[in-house]
């Protein structure tokens, strides 16, 4: 019989590495029932046994406060799991231990795993697992899941499984109000003491789960009661005395050591983040990573290389010749391999010059993601990001823009209310390039670096100036800023190429079929006539941002993809029928155009159709008003 193992754990604790250790790989991708949040399922073979492994979202409890949370509850409570690995960070055990605790109050059978090992032991921490594990009365193991150490004693603990142990008491007091409220819920499948618990905290989704039972009332009156019985609202009471049992635990099972030789990272990590010599070392991770690898080498050698000598040279005749040959119906040639062919257009963009780019950016991100970069950027942006309404966690969805604005939007829904969901939707579908996109406009900007200066100017200030006043006409206010910190490191290759790989995977098999229906629809309104008329009649707006006729195409390409109308534009500047100036007006304006079809349906899936409407509207009139503006300032420059 097949056991079902989960994984959970607070974000960048190393779960996925794990998942990916136990499973080889990722199996299946999906969302969650009802909602947009993606669960990775992997299947293995443990002590002769298959197993289905989920790897869960990051939560840092079982009262969720986003989407991720929920789902990571709803998983464990709505269905409990054979067994329960708790992924924690050992260098921060006193604030882990409140979600293990959680997890036993829930009934659930805990494995607890303290990954990181290495670094606490160079941060001069040493665990005495077996005390721990006594005191906790479930397995504990220690990990460093990226050097792949302690990961076959995890193996036996799993094919071992564990045991429901009976929770650690609370007061008194509290004790009691967990009895009543218990008590009116009655017999059930979920875990009974953790519903009183979470209903007695307050927990909103909690409530709204039973607020249309029977029970409820009576539910909700014992709540009210216990509540007016303290003199201090019962969530902080039982985040308080949890916190102290966590403390004392670590306490009990840690001992101090002499610091190992880290000297070296804690200035890096100190350089990083204070913002005197943060922004500098962002400036060029974004020259390096950004400019240099993805736009230089990944939209210009590679893109070059397969396009010229690969496409057009070896490729493209072969198929227009096999077309010549084998179609007898015109139609058809043109179809496949004509101006708007599903070959020459549609796979000749995703595979020539799209895929490049994309596979560096995935690269280059991973990378940053690895050494711990990534978490260091998002607190040194909080500041600015807070003249947005959001916080430094929304870093990590705009830098995810950077390489795939559809793929950015799914992540979106890792911040903590809705108003910051929108705020962020909105600044990615404006003024965030995709990789694709970010490449080809350096690629074509490159021959003049004040072009890439102004450029760059016009979309930072469109981003900034656009944030500040959505987030002062959405109300609301921006939700605390947390992150967890991992230590920097030297990435893995392996791990590095694994992430870049599936991410790659994962874009190319999205874009394809998108590209392809772009082409055959291009295709057929080229047959038609009517994309000639659209072209004519968008024309006069061309003309009013001082382009050529025909750029409008490239607009109408950028709608069906960002980074497709970003190839027509390289298309058009390899041809020489752009200008200097006219290049950075069309980069301008294209870049802040209206999202891609893609895009477009997740911003749909995710915040509605209304809001996907307004967007796109609000975000047409911006990408033309900027490039006007760009038509005046730039002869003043170039």
């Amino acid at each position: 019989m097949q056991r079902r193992i989960v994984l959970v754990g607070a974000p960048n604790v190393g779960k996925s590495v794990i998942f990916n250790n136990l499973t080889g790989k990722y199996v299946n991708v999906s969302n969650y029932p009802g909602t947009t949040v993606e669960v990775a399922r992997g299947y293995a073979r443990l002590g002769g046994v298959p197993c289905e492994i989920v790897d869960t979202p990051g939560a840092y409890s079982l009262a969720p406060i986003t989407d991720e949370e929920r789902v990571t509850r709803d998983l464990l409570l709505t269905a409990p799991p054979d067994l329960v690995v708790h992924v924690a960070d050992a260098k921060n055990l006193d604030r882990m231990l409140p979600f293990t605790l959680a997890l036993i109050d829930a009934g659930l059978p805990v494995i607890l795993v303290l990954n990181l090992i290495d670094e606490a032991a160079a941060a001069g921490l040493a665990y005495d697992t077996g005390r721990l594990s006594g005191l906790l009365g479930i397995p504990v193991v220690a990990t460093a899941a990226v050097k792949k150490i302690g990961l076959d004693r995890l193996r036996a603990a799993i094919v071992a499984g564990a045991q429901p142990q009976h929770p650690f008491r609370l007061s008194p007091a509290l004790e009691n109000a967990v009895a009543v409220v218990a008590a009116r819920l009655g017999p059930r499948r979920l875990a009974v003491r953790a519903l009183a618990l979470l209903l007695l905290a307050g927990d909103p989704v909690t409530h709204n789960l039973l607020k249309n039972e029977s029970c409820y009332p009576a539910v909700l009156a014992a709540v009210l009661a216990a509540g007016e019985q303290s003199s201090q609202p019962l969530a902080q009471i039982i985040a308080a005395e949890r916190q102290a049992q966590a403390a004392g635990l670590a306490a009990a099972a840690v001992r101090r050591t002499p610091a190992g030789r880290r000297r070296l990272a804690g200035f890096l990590d100190r350089l990083t983040r204070q913002p005197l010599t943060g922004i500098p070392i962002l400036l060029l991770v974004l020259y390096w990573g950004l400019y240099k690898f993805v736009g230089g080498f990944g939209a210009g050698i590679l893109v070059d290389y397969i396009d010229e000598n690969v496409f057009a040279n070896v490729i493209t005749p072969a198929v227009d010749e096999a077309c010549r040959r084998w179609l007898p119906w015109e139609w058809l040639q043109t179809l496949i391999a004509g101006d708007y062919g599903l070959f020459t257009l549609g796979l000749r963009y995703a595979v020539a010059i799209i895929l490049p780019i994309v596979g560096t950016f995935f690269l280059a991100f991973a990378l940053l993601e690895d050494c711990g970069y990534l978490p260091r950027l998002a607190m040194l942006v909080d500041g600015l990001f807070k003249q947005f309404g959001l916080n430094g966690r929304a870093v990590i969805p705009v830098t995810l823009g950077l390489g795939c604005g559809t793929m950015a939007v799914v992540v979106v829904r890792t911040l903590e209310t809705k108003r910051e969901r929108l705020l962020a939707t909105f600044l990615l579908s404006l003024a965030i390039p995709c990789s694709a996109q970010l490449g080809v406009v350096l690629a074509v900007l490159a021959g003049d670096s004040r072009a890439v200066a102004l450029w760059a100017a016009f979309v930072f200030a469109v981003f900034v100036l656009a944030g500040w006043l959505t987030a002062r006409l959405l109300p609301g206010e921006r939700s605390p800023f947390y992150i967890e910190l991992p230590p920097l490191r030297l990435p893995d290759p392996a791990n590095v190429l694994r992430k870049a790989y599936t991410r790659m995977i994962w874009y190319f098999v999205e874009i394809i079929p998108v590209f392809l229906l772009a082409s055959f629809l291009l295709w057929l309104g080229d047959r038609s006539g009517l994309l000639a008329y659209i072209i004519k009649a968008v024309e006069p707006l061309m003309a009013t941002l001082g382009l050529p006729a025909a750029t409008a195409k490239i607009f109408l390409l950028g709608f069906f993809r960002r980074d497709y109308g970003a190839a027509g534009l390289y298309d058009m500047a390899a041809a020489g029928l752009l200008g200097t100036r006219q290049l950075l007006v069309a980069a301008v304006a294209l870049t802040l155009f209206v999202p891609c079809v893609a895009q477009f349906m997740v911003i749909v899936k995710e915040r509605g159709a209304l809001a996907a409407a307004a967007m796109t509207a609000v975000i047409a009139v911006v990408a033309l008003v900027a490039g006007w503006l760009a038509s005046i300032i730039a002869p003043l420059f170039i």
